[in-house]
């Protein structure tokens, strides 16, 4: 039996695949923990420069397996969100690394957040989102109610979230809420492309911009001023910085090792 979740190293790049397709890559424990501990283990290896996460199949995912809430002795929704989809959702945030999520199908109800949560989140254009919780009489979980207002608005958000409406990748890129979309055939390569490029960037200076930016959301202008201040002394200090600089002034093109 394969693995829930795959990984593979290559180029600097830590892939991650969601791995039930015959499920539709829909979480349960064992998958929602292994992600965990691969993101962990992306999180220490000073090799990696950028996660491309994405999903086998046909979809990216479904959310939750709903057959977990109807097993014997079932795990609270307490549990789930506590122990399966908020350690995901934070390590995602925190993760000092570039996270690429190539959504290659349908992603619904927690993996629909999940996926929003990363960094860079493109599309294939046969991909959808959709907040299916009020389908079930629940609300929106994994971040949904925090990160998707502030890509799209309160009103669509709250519309999308109430409704549970289907919306499709080319509406998903013309809302904002996501980075790109690519056609289904050229897809793969396209996303692929995108961590290529991350990994070969200034990625301290990545890891920096992404702290300010969570940062952000709970400070005033003044703070934000101040903590970019601090930051951006903090990339002045890198080697990378000190590469791209010289880089210019030679007029060639810089080697940066994420240092």
């Amino acid at each position: 039996m394969e693995p829930s979740v795959l990984l593979e190293i290559s180029n600097n790049i830590a892939f991650i695949t969601l791995n039930r397709p015959e499920k539709f890559n829909s979480f349960n424990k064992e998958m929602a923990l292994k992600l965990q501990a691969i993101l962990d283990d992306c999180a220490n290896d000073t090799s990696i420069r950028c996660i491309y996460l994405t999903g086998n199949g046909k979809a990216f995912s479904a959310g939750q397996d709903l057959a977990e809430l109807t097993d014997d002795n079932p795990p609270t929704i307490s549990q789930i969100l506590s122990q399966h989809y908020n350690p995901i959702v934070t390590r995602l945030r925190n993760i000092p690394l570039p996270i690429v999520c190539a959504v290659n199908g349908v992603a619904a109800g927690a993996g629909a957040n999940i996926a929003l949560a990363c960094d860079v989140v493109v599309a294939s254009d046969a991909a959808s989102f959709i907040q299916a919780f009020s389908k079930i009489g629940l609300i929106p979980d994994s971040g949904g109610t925090f990160i998707l207002p502030r890509l799209i608005g309160f009103q669509r958000a709250s519309a999308l979230m109430m409704l549970g409406d289907k919306v499709s990748a080319s509406e998903a890129l013309q809302i904002g809420m996501i980075y790109k979309v690519f056609s289904k055939e050229s897809f793969k390569e396209e996303s692929i492309e995108i961590a290529t490029t991350l990994a070969s960037m200034p990625t301290k200076g990545l890891a920096y911009t992404k702290h300010v930016l969570n940062q952000s959301i709970n400070r005033s202008l003044e703070q934000q001023l101040e903590l970019e201040d601090e930051y951006q002394q903090k990339s002045a200090a890198t080697k990378d910085y000190n590469e791209g600089v010289a880089a210019f002034m030679e007029k060639r093109k810089p080697n940066f090792i994420g240092a």
